[in-house]
């Protein structure tokens, strides 16, 4: 399923914030992202439609298996990725910005060949 950048951005976030334990509310996400209550509403209405997260009742967001598994790679390629940049000497923030704007677009197969550099070279 293509996903936009956005939404992928989401699931990270909901996956580090569930992560941290406790509930995951659109409130928790709209705080960590800095987005309007309204975006963060519209988003979590698209993922819940396309399936990638499930709402109770209450207003909890969790993550389906198929939304964890979006978000766990999202979130390898993000780690990676700046550890790879780490490794060239891009200062830590500006490695984990980088990152953040690369993991969205990166091919697989690049990816993959990064990771597996990164193996090689005793890194990641």
């Amino acid at each position: 399923m293509a996903m936009q950048e956005s939404g992928e951005m989401y699931l990270e976030t909901i996956l580090l914030l569930s992560e941290k334990g406790g509930t995951v509310r659109s409130v928790d996400i709209s705080e960590k992202m800095g987005f309007s209550k309204p975006s963060v509403s519209r988003a979590v209405g698209l993922l819940k439609d396309s399936g990638m997260i499930a709402v109770d009742p209450s207003g909890a967001i969790t993550l389906t298996p198929e939304g964890k598994k979006r978000a766990k790679s999202i979130y390898d390629r993000h780690i990676t990725l700046a550890a790879a940049l780490r490794s060239l000497g891009v200062d830590p923030k500006t490695a984990d910005e980088d990152a953040c704007r690369v993991e969205h677009y990166i091919s697989d197969k690049t990816f993959r060949a990064i990771k597996k550099h990164m193996k090689e070279m005793g890194g990641k």
